[in-house]
């Protein structure tokens, strides 16, 4: 008889964010709005197209927040530029995650995860899945 272990879970965090409230805030906000949520190459992409900036900081907003649903943190501060998406030469998104971000899902078990990001409209949203250890949270 063969032992295998146990399958890893899945944790998944969802999120919809309105595109027209983040045009609001980079509006009445602008840089001081930017550099609290997202880092310098986060702004740099979005910004690269002026049209699409309000959408594309959206879908990051709610990948942020995605992330944070997976984390499953118990009041936790967390600065949202630990949690960065890079853009990827295909056009799609990896999920990165910096320093406190990082330690945290190291501590709750991930091993690999994959965001997903759509727009539709006025709305962006977000998935992160997660492959944790069975044995973590």
């Amino acid at each position: 008889m063969t032992m295998t272990s146990a399958p890893p879970r899945v944790l998944v965090g969802v999120d919809l964010v309105q595109i027209s409230q983040v045009a609001s805030s980079l509006h009445q906000l602008g840089d001081s709005y930017m550099k609290r949520v997202y880092t310098a190459e986060e702004i740099a992409h979005c910004n690269s197209n002026p049209l699409l900036a309000p959408s594309r900081f959206a879908g990051r907003f709610a990948a942020k927040e995605a992330t944070l649903k997976a984390l499953r943190l118990d009041d936790q501060g967390l600065d949202l530029r630990n949690i960065e998406l890079v853009q990827a030469p295909g056009g799609w998104c990896d999920l990165v995650l910096h320093g406190r971000a990082a330690e945290l899902a190291d501590a709750a078990g991930w091993r690999s995860w994959s965001v997903s990001l759509s727009h539709e409209g006025d709305y962006a949203t977000a998935v992160v899945a997660v492959s944790v250890d069975r044995g973590q949270r």
